[in-house]
């Protein structure tokens, strides 16, 4: 696989490469932000990855969702990342955890061995706890907030969360962060107020599958969510390789 690098090699350097197969990066969430985050940190040439999401893939993440084609549908989404990602390179270390992240997974799932986390998830209290055991255990985490309801990927940035605004995600996580004696953390946010979805004309309300009726569903796009993976993959690697 020597030449499948060989672009971005001329970029980072062959030392910088060396490193990067070495290193392991956790990924919360394999979704519109996390399927396209977790492609562009293998592409880059990361030596290990380790996939954590429950989902399986629905009608509705065609949109967005790099793993989403109409032949997946209905099958683990870290499973289908897993085959995604080894066939295009078979020489990566990939794991695949299908499990849904709750408070208190982090001293199960989250150990010294991962070199970098990054949580794109939705829940709050999930998201919290991530953050809270990456740091303790003094692993860089890069935290991904709302993304939904948005329409302009050249917004999104970089930036510590107490440093974000308009968003409302954002907006929460500072509070409870700031509450748990938080200080800093790293996070991919855009500050485009988000806009408000217009109804359901479909008749086939998302917030009505299942066996629980689900909060209200935002708006997503092609290029919003994506593009906020392929940021964090970008700021990963470049973290990485700089430490």
């Amino acid at each position: 696989m020597k030449k499948a690098f060989s672009r971005t090699q001329r970029l980072l350097g062959s030392e910088a490469m060396t490193r990067l197969s070495y290193c392991h990066i956790l990924l919360f969430g394999v979704g519109g932000v996390g399927s396209f985050a977790a492609e562009a940190l293998v592409r880059s040439g990361l030596g290990s990855i380790t996939l954590v999401d429950d989902d399986v893939v629905c009608e509705s993440n065609l949109n967005r969702q790099i793993h989403a084609t109409v032949d997946t549908i209905g099958q683990s989404k870290v499973q289908v990342m897993k085959k995604r990602l080894l066939a295009i390179n078979p020489d990566c270390n990939v794991t695949a955890i299908s499990h849904f992240y709750l408070p208190g997974d982090g001293e199960k799932l989250i150990t010294q061995k991962y070199d970098y986390i990054i949580d794109a998830i939705d829940t709050v209290s999930a998201k919290i706890d991530i953050i809270l055991t990456a740091q303790m255990l003094d692993i860089p985490v890069l935290s991904c907030m709302g993304t939904g309801n948005k329409l302009h990927p050249d917004l999104l940035k970089i930036a510590d969360i107490f440093d974000t605004s308009v968003c409302p995600l954002c907006r929460v996580m500072r509070s409870e962060l700031r509450k748990r004696g938080v200080t800093h953390l790293k996070v991919v946010y855009s500050p485009e107020p988000p806009i408000c979805p217009k109804k359901d004309e479909s008749g086939t309300d998302e917030s009505l599958q299942g066996d629980k009726p689900r909060r209200s569903v935002p708006g997503s796009t092609a290029f919003v969510p994506p593009a906020a993976g392929l940021l964090a993959a970008s700021e990963a690697v470049l973290d990485l390789i700089h430490q």
